[in-house]
């Protein structure tokens, strides 16, 4: 039997446990086989340690309906406990085994176009994963949440998030401020997910204590990247040199997923892109798995994909 505790950070326990525990109740009848003690803003769960994470992974999901709606209700805790629940403005369904990650203001993150799913699964299956489509269709933010989520469960010690600074030759010293100033500008996308998935001060801490390591893809040569979930993004501006060299640094504990569009190439017209390379060569090998994304998981606004079937029809 195992035990854990949790502390409601983001909800006031009446909120979550109702008048005369009467939501919490509701909670106890989903999960018979796991004792659930409250006290405050104290949970103490004891059970058999799958359903504990499935327990914590309900109070989450509750906590952000309710930092997004402003109530909780009996009606909405029945419906979210039993996979159903209406989560967000579009009305869409969130089932619990679904969610990727928790962010910030409520917001739950999860794969939400069956290509995105097949990303999850592939990662959970694979050490090794391609991720290619066109821009908007939630690679990276698919990616980065796999990232968070592995090492919120102690899956890894740390994150690798990498980026070639093509636009700068991968030479950034012509441009103004320190190291960080001059690569910031190349690595913000990826700190644009990790804002909206960890609060504020545990990613800086994060940050500066190389929990979560930000560095363009150069800086990977020389490194053996173990106990880590590693993404390339923008992986089509690597050159073949540069892709089998970040390839080449995998660890023996670690998961490697790859994310690139390879219409958008920013090389050199001389010089041939990795991933297109890689794409090719690496097909066949055990371990590795390539998804196809397109227009269909486009996520952004509507126009995106819009734009993206009248290129790809010329």
């Amino acid at each position: 039997m195992s035990e854990k505790k949790l502390i409601l950070e983001d909800i006031k326990p009446l909120d979550l446990y109702g008048i005369n525990d009467s939501k919490l109740e509701l909670i106890k009848k989903r999960f018979p086989n796991v004792k659930i003690v409250a006290r405050g803003d104290l949970l103490k769960l004891s059970g058999d340690e799958a359903e504990l994470n499935q327990v914590e992974m309900v109070i989450n999901i509750l906590t952000a309906y309710f930092n997004r709606f402003g109530n909780l209700t009996e009606n909405a805790i029945t419906q979210i406990l039993s996979g159903s629940s209406k989560t967000n403005d579009s009305n869409e369904k969130t089932n619990v085994n679904d969610v990727l990650v928790f962010g910030n203001s409520g917001l739950i993150v999860k794969a939400r176009t069956e290509n995105q799913r097949k990303i999850v699964e592939a990662i959970e299956k694979n050490d090794m994963v391609f991720a290619i489509g066109p821009a908007g269709t939630g690679k990276t933010y698919t990616a980065v949440a796999l990232a968070v989520r592995a090492l919120k469960n102690k899956e890894i010690k740390k994150i690798i998030l990498t980026r070639p600074a093509v636009e700068a030759g991968e030479n950034l010293g012509f441009l103004p401020g320190d190291l960080k100033e001059k690569l910031d500008p190349y690595m913000q996308p990826l700190y644009d997910a990790l804002n909206d998935m960890i609060a504020p001060e545990k990613l800086s801490y994060y940050i500066e204590n190389r929990v979560i390591q930000i560095a363009p893809l150069a800086f990977m040569r020389g490194r053996t990247l173990d106990n880590a979930f590693v993404i390339l993004d923008e992986a089509q501006n690597a050159t073949e040199n540069q892709l089998k060299m970040f390839l080449t640094r995998m660890g023996a504990s670690a998961k490697f997923l790859i994310t690139g569009d390879i219409t958008q190439v920013d090389l050199p017209k001389n010089q041939p892109s990795g991933l297109i390379h890689a794409i090719k060569l690496l097909q066949n090998i055990e371990g590795i798995k390539f998804i196809q994304l397109d227009g269909s998981d486009v996520i952004r606004h509507a126009l995106v994909k819009k734009i993206i079937e009248t290129y790809d029809s010329k």
